[in-house]
């Protein structure tokens, strides 16, 4: 089976972001938030290590914190799911860049910044 890459952006190991996720519910409501392990990201989106399955299509809220970091409720949408290592690796697409309606040039910048410091650590 051939993969096909739809990043369209290389994603930066960032193994030291902490990350919380919490699933957007009807009504506005939020589930529990979710610890969860950061595997890489980049500005548009971030691949998770999550305990439990998410299913595609999932909205969610993120909440980040790391060194010089801090950043609450980006949302963000799973696009991928599947078994890994101890749990499961979910690919998240932020929703700012999947819907012009979505735009936040603040947290464009917030997640530009992230994506900066890791792709720093990388170098």
């Amino acid at each position: 089976m051939e993969s096909i890459e739809r990043r369209i952006k290389e994603r930066y190991d960032a193994p030291c972001l902490q990350v919380q996720l919490s699933e957007r519910g009807f009504l506005g409501r939020e589930k529990q938030p979710t610890p969860v392990t950061c595997l890489d990201v980049n500005r548009y989106g971030i691949g998770l290590l999550c305990p439990r399955p998410v299913e595609p299509g999932t909205r969610l809220f993120l909440d980040f914190s790391g060194r010089y970091i801090t950043e609450n409720r980006v949302s963000a949408c799973v696009v991928s799911c599947y078994p890994f290592q101890t749990g499961y690796r979910l690919g998240i697409e932020f929703s700012y860049c999947r819907d012009r309606n979505h735009y936040s040039r603040t947290i464009d910048n917030a997640l530009s910044r992230i994506e900066g410091f890791y792709n720093r650590m990388a170098g």
